[in-house]
């Protein structure tokens, strides 16, 4: 299967069931300790910027973006990005987080976090800052805190504390 294997389209709320029983199976209990749960925690993800993908009418894949701050400034939380085992490695993942980012982009956002590999999401535009700049709320690798930004200059000078973009610190 290939990227054109698969039909995208924007996140629905009636998605919801089929998401969560994506990460429960992808990513069981263990996903509410992770330090980029908890920063999603209790926000609401954007819907307008968050894309499924199907594969023979199933709900295979998935990527949401989340509202947060790092520091003083405005961001989004890419992830979870969630696919099926059975289509792993077809491209569908990486198909959803260039839509992701592209939807961010065209909405003005400027800069997107993630927590994960950079051999997986380098090529697509996110890359470390220096060790420690972005604090989590929780244990993370600094070498998995990666950002992109989406405008001219929009990582210059980038730190702090990330949170919820309502302003709360899990």
């Amino acid at each position: 299967m290939n990227t054109e294997a698969f039909t995208y389209r924007p996140e629905r709320p009636d998605d919801d069931p089929a998401i969560e029983a994506l990460h429960q199976e992808v990513f069981g209990p263990g996903r509410f300790a992770r330090a980029a749960y908890r920063l999603r925690e209790g926000v609401a993800h954007d819907r307008l910027l968050s894309f499924v993908a199907h594969a023979n009418q199933r709900l295979v894949a998935s990527v949401r973006l989340t509202p947060i701050a790092i520091g003083d400034r405005p961001a989004l939380l890419l992830g979870p990005l969630v696919v099926i085992p059975s289509v792993k490695g077809q491209g569908a993942g990486k198909k959803l987080v260039r839509m992701g980012v592209e939807a961010a982009r065209r909405a003005g956002h400027n800069i997107v976090l993630l927590v994960g590999d950079e051999d997986y999401y380098g090529p697509l535009g996110f890359q470390q800052l220096e060790p420690y700049a972005i604090a989590l709320p929780g244990p993370v690798d600094p070498a998995r805190v990666l950002v992109s930004g989406l405008a001219e200059g929009a990582l210059d000078g980038l730190s702090g504390q990330a949170r919820a973009a309502n302003g709360e610190t899990k």
